[in-house]
């Protein structure tokens, strides 16, 4: 192997410039030519490659976002998309091809190995933190710190205007980001789409709550719950609180990294360089109690990553 390319692809997550950077740096260093390519599977289509060195990757640690910026391709989710992918990397001599990014892209690049024999090795990046085989994703500490920071100032002004905010946070198919801010803020309820939601049990218990002199109300919405505006509607007149909507949006995935995700994306770059060198052809790198591992990709793609649903059952006790 003599030359490796690196991409990110889908939504990008804080980390990923730290793992494009133990990318190329240990890359090199192990003797490879490292070339990044930008825009994703877009620029993996068009060869928008370029070479990268360490002078490329200086100081982008801290950055929010990804340097090689990234896309969503409709055009590779075609065999004639997938086509030219693998020409452009025949063309350029790269040898194998590092994906960060989150399940969608991950199964782009199984199967670009299994139509083209391309190895790959894959990097879990996405906030939502529902990737298989892995107990974290690069980006969502992040995220959740971003996420409860937002909801403790939301907190002051419910607090002062005795109102209830009803938060709603990413999570198309995962509460995780939810769940998770609901305990760690104490907020008074998190409705995730796990769990179906019994709006005329959570009323009454946040009405008695209210009766009892409790001044301000938080609940946090995962989107892929029915959303905040959907919860406001089947809760509005019936908590005793004047509620207000907050979505916080896009503003989740931006922001300088945490410590926790540069050292995990530090970590799973140079362990991605590392199974390429060892000849592994199709796996994904993972977090498992403490230490990487490589994952079969094919153990990983079609697998929803289970939330420990004993963690809602102590929101509920401690709300």
């Amino acid at each position: 192997m003599k030359t490796i390319a690196v991409l990110t692809s889908g939504g990008d997550s804080p980390g990923m410039n730290a793992a494009i950077r133990a990318v190329v740096r240990v890359g090199i260093r192990s003797g490879l030519k490292v070339v990044g390519i930008e825009r994703g599977y877009c620029g993996l289509i068009d060869g928008t490659f370029k070479e990268m060195t360490f002078a490329s990757v200086a100081g982008i640690t801290e950055k929010g976002g990804t340097i090689l910026r990234t896309s969503r391709c409709g055009e590779f989710y075609t065999p004639e998309g997938r086509a030219k992918a693998a020409e452009q990397l025949k063309k350029a001599k790269i040898d194998g091809l590092v994906v960060i990014g989150g399940e969608g892209s991950l199964t782009g690049a199984k199967i670009l190995h299994e139509e083209y024999g391309i190895p790959i090795v894959g990097i879990p990046g996405t906030i939502d933190n529902d990737i298989a085989e892995t107990d974290m994703c690069v980006g969502v500490d992040t995220c959740l710190n971003t996420v409860v920071d937002a909801i403790q100032k939301l907190k002051d002004t419910a607090t002062s205007h005795e109102r209830a905010f009803i938060v709603e946070v990413m999570g198309r198919e995962s509460g995780y980001i939810a769940l998770m801010a609901a305990i760690a803020t104490g907020a008074e309820a998190a409705v995730i789409p796990e769990i179906p939601i019994d709006y005329d049990k959570l009323a009454a218990r946040l009405l008695e709550e209210r009766k009892r002199g409790k001044i301000n109300c938080i609940i946090v919405v995962a989107e892929g719950a029915g959303g905040a505006i959907n919860v406001a509607k089947n809760l509005q007149d019936k908590i005793g609180y004047e509620t207000r909507i907050s979505i916080l949006g896009h503003i989740q995935r931006g922001g300088s990294p945490s410590a926790f995700d540069r050292l995990l994306a530090t970590r799973m770059g140079a362990e991605a360089v590392k199974a390429l060198l060892d000849g592994e052809k199709c796996v994904m790198i993972g977090l498992k109690m403490g230490k990487m591992v490589r994952v079969s990709l094919e153990k990983v793609i079609g697998r929803k990553k289970e939330l420990d649903l004993s963690l809602y059952d102590l929101a509920l006790i401690l709300s």
